[in-house]
């Protein structure tokens, strides 16, 4: 790689509730550039992936926000934060360097207006689990006291 070129991690989101997401890494990338001129790099870039489904390759997606930075802390969302948009949201007129993109980093691709819905409603279809789990676990113990 060349000086200024990173390798980092783009997490497509395509589904906020229901964790749906997919990591593709990225090496060589040039942090001069743009990050709308990397935004269109990568919707020209993930359609042609056949390692995707089809349903990653042919979504909606508009919006970078950085989810992780090397030799920093992390988040507890399983998805992507939904804390801190004015610093880690990137800026379209800036450049990759200026938004912060380092080597390592980890971003996330999405859709602005699914990103709303979901931070104004942060539920997920997969928060009855646990408590199925539960519910199944007691009525196992049910049953066996029953046949002991």
């Amino acid at each position: 790689m060349a000086p200024g070129e990173v390798t980092i991690t783009v997490r497509l989101i395509r589904s906020f509730e229901h964790r749906n997401f997919k990591p593709v890494v990225y090496h060589g990338v040039n942090l001069d550039q743009t990050v709308n001129e990397f935004i269109v790099f990568l919707k020209q870039d993930v359609p042609l992936r056949t390692s995707l489904p089809p349903p990653f390759r042919n979504y909606k997606y508009d919006t970078l926000k950085i989810i992780h930075q090397a030799h920093k802390s992390k988040t507890n969302e399983l998805v992507l934060s939904l804390e801190d948009d004015e610093r880690l949201l990137l800026k379209e007129d800036s450049t990759l360097k200026a938004a912060g993109i380092a080597s390592e980093t980890e971003i996330a691709f999405f859709c602005e207006e699914d990103y709303k819905n979901y931070k104004a409603n942060p539920i997920s279809s997969w928060s009855f689990f646990p408590s199925l789990f539960l519910f199944l676990c007691c009525c196992k113990i049910i049953y066996y006291e029953k046949n002991i």
